[in-house]
């Protein structure tokens, strides 16, 4: 009777909660969204750069066939005309080999699912496959026009939850997820990508779809394919795009039940504070006393490849690349502070009057690889936020706190703050006009640590700066209110000389 208990227990734990874990690596966290990069570009990087320095997973564009658009803009990969993988990132099996090769380095991989609509606009995709959205006939399906709302309406009141998910937005020809071949059609497709090793999924436009549909259609999902070291029975980690800000009647709360939900209020949040707009203090009960989910609940970023575009929310509080000191100390603090499934943005250089402007490529329209400088960073026109060392350092910082919680904190009343992690790492932040220099206690035993924001550990040595903890645990902080980084982090494993107290 005993063990019938557990199983009943566990099985619905595992129902209930089963699709909130992200199945990393154990150690590691953080996922990077890899934005419009080729599936070659990404197994490479997996292997020679993203598993080293500690990264969890990898986010990727839509795999599925996409309309060929004019100019070729970014929005095209979500613009769906058939379910079949291929489109300019690379072909099915190029798509497998890059999931294999990732999975065998421990960096899981995670799709951005479109299936709320398909292509507004009619000729081929990026197959050859062809669309003709005035009938609303999408043979490489195939779907027809009995597997879509009716009558077609466009989005006008987003107070109406049943306009908002039964009509179109922006005239993209929508699903109608209630009818199950239609199911069938989208199960079948997101099997097919759990059998070649796929971690997880982002769904798209969530907020768009009843959730009852969605629950069906993630409740015939298989589980993760153990051949690529995923557990017995692991379920696909499911992360929802649901933009509530407060304003609107469709609530990200609706959504939880299912899986995690992106939290554009984090988003828009902690463009606000390290925009100056509120004092660094009040980061003291980051979390739900700001309106934001549950930690379990939420998938967290700095920015994203729309709200760094000015679509989606959070309008011109929204931190992005070209506010590089703000952007590095926010995400230092996404990093460091113990909320929500992190994920970081990697971006390509766009001008902000061109906003819909595509990937870089070349002469006939094809990607164009990464490629790097001494330093390890991307050439422009790649940006490549996740290899900036401000950032791929506090990866590791987050891998090393791990679920310590926050301790010691301290801040001087206004826009100077640090906290520690347990006693595994520390971090401080200065958002003054003035100098931070102050002794703190931190947690950490007895050394001296690089500080891994203005350099790294090189063997024995320091290839920024040096902090020195005292027997005390306490250390003297030092942030000049014109450093290039307005940071100081450091860690058991930025650790130097001394090594037998640690």
């Amino acid at each position: 009777m005993k063990l019938l208990l557990f199983l009943t227990i566990f099985l619905f734990a595992e129902n209930a909660f089963g699709q909130k874990n992200p199945n990393f690596v154990p150690g590691r966290k953080g996922i990077v969204h890899l934005f419009e990069w080729k599936w070659k570009d990404i197994a490479r990087e997996c292997e020679e750069f993203l598993a080293s320095h500690g990264y969890a997973g990898v986010q990727i564009s839509p795999p599925t066939e996409n309309i060929v658009a004019e100019n070729r803009p970014w929005w095209e990969r979500y613009q769906p005309v058939s379910y079949k993988l291929i489109t300019r990132s690379g072909n099915e099996s190029e798509l497998a080999d890059m999931i294999r090769r990732c999975n065998n380095v421990g960096v899981r991989i995670y799709a951005d699912i479109v299936i709320n609509h398909m292509a507004a606009i009619a000729g081929s995709g990026t197959d050859g496959t062809t669309a003709d959205p005035s009938t609303r006939y999408y043979p490489g399906v195939p779907f027809s026009d009995k597997d879509f709302h009716s009558p077609i309406c466009g989005i006008r009141d987003y107070q109406n939850s049943s306009q908002v998910r039964n009509c179109e937005l922006a005239g993209l020809r929508d699903l109608n997820q209630t009818v199950p071949y239609v199911r069938d059609k989208v199960v079948e497709m997101l099997n097919r990508l759990v059998d070649m090793g796929m971690a997880g999924f982002r769904f798209d436009a969530a907020k768009h779809m009843w959730p009852k549909d969605l629950t069906a259609i993630y409740n015939r999902i298989k589980p993760l394919n153990t051949r690529h070291g995923f557990r017995l029975g692991a379920k696909p980690f499911i992360f929802q795009e649901v933009i509530d800000l407060g304003a609107e009647a469709i609530s990200k709360y609706e959504y939880t039940p299912m899986g995690v939900v992106t939290e554009f209020g984090f988003s828009d949040a902690i463009g606000r504070v390290f925009c100056g707009l509120e004092p660094l203090k009040k980061l003291k009960n980051w979390g739900r006393a700001w309106g934001f989910m549950r930690s379990t609940d939420a998938l967290v970023f700095v920015d994203n490849h729309d709200n760094q575009r000015g679509h989606g929310a959070g309008g011109a509080n929204i931190l992005t690349f070209r506010d590089e000191r703000q952007y590095k100390m926010a995400t230092a603090f996404e990093l460091a502070y113990p909320y929500g499934i992190v994920r970081v943005m990697s971006s390509y250089y766009f001008p902000a009057s061109d906003t819909d402007l595509g990937p870089p490529k070349d002469q006939s329209g094809n990607i164009t690889s990464p490629t790097f400088q001494l330093d390890g960073s991307c050439a422009t026109p790649w940006i490549c936020e996740h290899r900036w060392r401000e950032i791929y350092n506090m990866i590791k910082f987050s891998n090393m706190a791990g679920n310590t919680p926050v301790r010691n904190w301290w801040d001087n009343g206004n826009n100077q703050i640090a906290f520690g992690r347990g006693n595994r790492a520390f971090a401080a932040w200065n958002g003054e006009n003035s100098d931070l220099k102050v002794r703190l206690r931190t947690g950490l035993p007895f050394g001296f640590y690089c500080d891994i924001i203005s350099g790294t550990r090189s063997g024995n040595a320091c290839t920024g700066s040096v902090i020195y903890v005292h027997l005390d645990g306490s250390a003297e902080i030092n942030i000049p209110k014109d450093s290039e980084h307005g940071v100081v982090a450091f860690h058991r494993d930025s650790a130097i000389r001394f090594r037998m107290f640690i």
